[in-house]
C-alpha cells in the first residue's frame, strides 16, 4: 500500500488540485523579508499586513501543535472569454483573469475542508485547519518549501507546467508528514520583462512590489482617490491586473484550468465600463456579491470605471460620466469629474 503522504496527494489531485506537496511546520523562510518590506511602507494602506505580521512567523499561530503543511495549487487560467463576443462601440473594461469567475475563496474553501475530512478518515484524531489567503500564512513560503515552484522577479509563485496562473492553498495538519523536497532553484534567469512591463513601475526591484503603485492594489484595496500621476499606466483595468503576468515566458504554453467555477462566468473579463455607472448599491450587490469584485466595493468599482473611461478618451462615454459626476459618492464623483477632463483634454488636442 502506498504511504499516506502519496495517498494525500493523490487525493488533492482527485479533489481537483493539480498541485500538491507537504511541508514541515516551521518558521516561514520569507517573515525577515516581509518585515522589512512593511517597514519600507509598500504595504501602503493594507494596515492588515501589520496588524496580523507576527501571526504570519509560525503557522502554529493557527492550529496549535501543527506538524505538516499540505501546500495545494489549482490552475485558474482561463480558456476564451464567452464575454469577448459582447464588444460593442462602448467602452470595456478589463478584470484580472483570476476574477472572472465565481469567488475562487469559496472554491478553495470546499475543496480543503474535503481533502481535511478525507486526512481525518485516514488518520482518526487528527485535527487540521484549511487555510487561503485571508489567514495569516505566508503560503507561498510553504508552497516553495513542499516543492510546489520559486518566486518570479515579479513576486508570483510560479510552476513550469502552470505558469504563475493558480491559485494556493494550505491545510495544517497536527500530523507528522515526511515533507517533499523544497524548489530550490529559479528559472528566471536574466529575464526582467515582468518588471520592465509594468505600467505603473510597481517593481522597486526583483522580488519586491511597491503595492501602492501596483494596479491590483490600486483598483482593490486603496479606499480612497487614486493618485493621479498613476491613473494613465492604469488603462483599461478595473479590477486588478495580469501585465505582470502576460509577459512572463512561463505562461505562454500554460494550459487552461478545468474548474468550471474559475472560468468566466457572470463577470468576465471584460465589463461594460457605462453600465456599471449606472450601478446604484442594490444593483451592485445583486450582480456582484458572489464574486471576487464585490471586494472592491461599488464605490470603488465604479471609481474604475470612470478613470478606464478617461483614459480610453471615447467622448461617446461623457453622458455617463455627467451622470457620474452627480453621484452619491464623493469618491465616484472625483473620478468622473477627472474623466470628464481628460476627454475633453483628449478632444481638444485631436482638433
Amino acid at each position: 500500500m502506498s504511504s499516506l503522504e502519496t495517498r494525500i496527494k493523490e487525493q488533492a489531485n482527485a479533489l481537483g488540485f493539480e498541485l500538491a506537496g507537504i511541508a514541515p511546520a516551521v518558521e516561514s523562510d520569507g517573515f525577515a523579508h516581509l518585515a522589512d518590506w512593511l517597514n519600507q511602507g509598500f504595504a501602503g494602506e493594507m494596515e492588515y499586513m501589520s496588524r496580523h505580521a507576527d501571526a504570519r512567523r509560525h503557522p502554529e499561530s493557527m492550529l496549535p501543535n501543527v506538524k505538516s503543511v499540505v501546500m495545494v495549487g489549482i490552475n485558474y487560467k482561463t480558456a476564451d472569454d464567452p464575454r469577448e463576443s459582447l464588444r460593442s462601440s462602448r467602452g470595456l473594461g478589463r478584470v484580472s483573469i483570476y476574477a472572472g469567475g465565481g469567488d475562487y475563496h469559496d472554491v478553495l474553501r470546499v475543496k480543503l475542508k474535503a481533502l481535511l475530512a478525507w486526512v481525518q478518515e485516514q488518520a482518526p484524531g487528527t485535527r487540521g485547519r484549511a487555510v487561503i489567503d485571508t489567514a495569516p500564512l505566508l503560503e507561498r513560503d510553504f508552497a516553495r518549501r513542499a516543492g510546489l515552484g520559486w518566486f518570479g522577479k515579479n513576486t508570483m509563485l510560479i510552476d513550469k507546467k502552470l505558469g504563475s496562473y493558480f491559485f494556493i492553498g494550505a491545510l495544517l495538519l497536527d500530523l507528522e508528514l515526511t515533507p517533499n523536497a523544497p524548489f530550490e532553484t529559479s528559472h528566471c534567469g536574466t529575464c526582467t520583462r515582468c518588471l520592465d512591463a509594468c505600467p505603473t513601475d510597481a517593481f522597486a526591484g526583483p522580488y519586491q512590489l511597491d503595492a501602492r503603485r501596483c494596479i491590483s492594489y490600486l483598483t482593490i484595496e486603496l479606499r480612497g482617490s487614486i493618485p493621479e500621476e498613476l491613473r494613465a499606466g492604469m488603462d483599461d483595468w478595473i479590477f486588478g491586473c495580469d501585465v505582470c503576468q502576460e509577459v512572463c515566458p512561463w505562461n505562454r504554453k500554460s494550459p487552461a484550468g478545468n474548474e468550471p467555477m474559475l472560468q468566466p462566468t457572470v463577470t468576465g473579463t471584460r465589463v461594460d465600463l457605462e453600465e456599471l455607472l449606472s450601478l446604484n448599491e442594490d444593483a451592485f450587490r445583486k450582480r456582484f456579491r458572489h464574486t471576487p469584485l464585490w471586494r472592491s466595493g461599488r464605490d470603488g468599482l465604479l471609481r474604475n470605471a470612470a478613470i478606464a473611461l478617461g483614459n480610453l478618451g471615447d467622448a461617446r462615454a461623457l453622458p455617463a460620466l455627467e451622470r457620474a459626476a452627480e453621484d452619491g459618492s464623493p469618491l465616484v464623483r472625483e473620478a468622473a469629474q477627472w474623466a470628464i477632463a481628460a476627454i475633453s483634454t483628449c478632444a481638444t488636442g485631436s482638433t
